[in-house]
């Protein structure tokens, strides 16, 4: 399958364009806005079209990509995806780039759309969530994410092309951006430092990076996978646990600020996953458990310790 991938060089994105050519099945080409800023993916640049732009100019590079001749686009890019730009106004600018690079999608004659949403579309929830749970979205990142899906939806419909998208929680693993709260503790305690935290009573749903691209692989693999999917672990951790496993990883003795951090006023405190309509569709289901990815996460962040 020819594929366009985009937020190639993200978090998320460097681990399904890493899967995408280990396949050997797929002819990936990728729109790069900062190849400067492609570390991730350096690696991989040799392997794949590289097409330099940015997705809020998509008729600027609309021949390229015509020229590519792709079946798929996989969309993951989304700028303001960190907590202090999530309700940042400009998030309604990730809507139109999406929708703008759907219609080129369907101009340059693409089958399937696979795009990344979030648990935020659901807003604050309590127990373990399904794809027909009600949103509620509490952030602007959230609200943008579900116009997003709801529009493309449409958009796919009327232009008969294929429709997936996937609600990711949280996930974590190698090469994940330090202000989150997972390499933010483990930075801190590789030097010794004491991390401010929340009394972390939450119970999270964390999936592993490569579990979460591997899903994302193989809903675009599947073409019976359509509508919505919850992307997680399936399975929910107190948050005080993953920390004290982090901490005694590192080294058992440390200190932790638990209670330093107050809780946000739209504090979600109950993440889980129900994947059972991901798994059925698609056969995927998690591989890395949480001791494990924690361990390879850490054993990464050790080895780079001038992160």
């Amino acid at each position: 399958m020819k594929v366009v991938l985009t937020g190639a060089s993200g978090f998320v994105g460097s681990f399904v364009l890493k899967l995408l050519l280990a396949s050997g099945s797929h002819e990936v080409a990728i729109i790069l806005r900062e190849p400067n800023a492609a570390w991730r993916i350096e690696d991989e640049l040799a392997r794949v079209k590289v097409i330099p732009g940015d997705i809020s100019n998509v008729s600027s590079f609309e021949g390229e990509i015509n020229k590519f001749k792709p079946d798929a686009f996989v969309h993951l890019a989304w700028g303001g995806v960190l907590g202090d730009n999530r309700n940042d106004i400009r998030q309604w600018n990730n809507i139109t780039d999406t929708l703008q690079l759907l219609e080129v999608a369907s101009r340059v004659g693409a089958s399937h759309w696979i795009g990344l949403g979030s648990q935020a579309e659901y807003g604050q929830c309590q127990a373990k969530v399904d794809e027909y749970v009600i949103t509620n979205p509490t952030t602007l990142y959230g609200i943008s994410k579900l116009a997003a899906c709801n529009v493309a939806k449409k958009m796919c419909d009327e232009l008969g092309m294929r429709f997936a998208w996937l609600r990711l929680f949280s996930s974590y693993g190698p090469t994940d951006n330090p202000s989150w709260m997972i390499p933010y503790l483990i930075n801190s305690l590789l030097l010794d430092e004491r991390p401010r935290l929340t009394a972390a009573e939450q119970l999270w749903d964390y999936i592993y990076v490569e579990d979460a691209a591997a899903a994302v692989v193989s809903v675009l693999e599947n073409i019976d996978a359509e509508g919505i999917f919850n992307l997680g672990s399936g399975a929910s951790t107190s948050l005080k646990v993953i920390i004290e496993k982090i901490r005694d990883y590192i080294n058992p003795n440390l200190p932790l600020g638990f209670g330093e951090v107050a809780y946000r006023p739209d504090q979600v405190m109950h993440l889980e996953a129900d994947v059972s309509r991901l798994n059925q569709l698609t056969n995927w289901s998690p591989c890395v458990d949480l001791d494990e990815g924690l361990d390879k996460t850490i054993r990464w962040r050790k080895a780079r310790s001038s992160w």
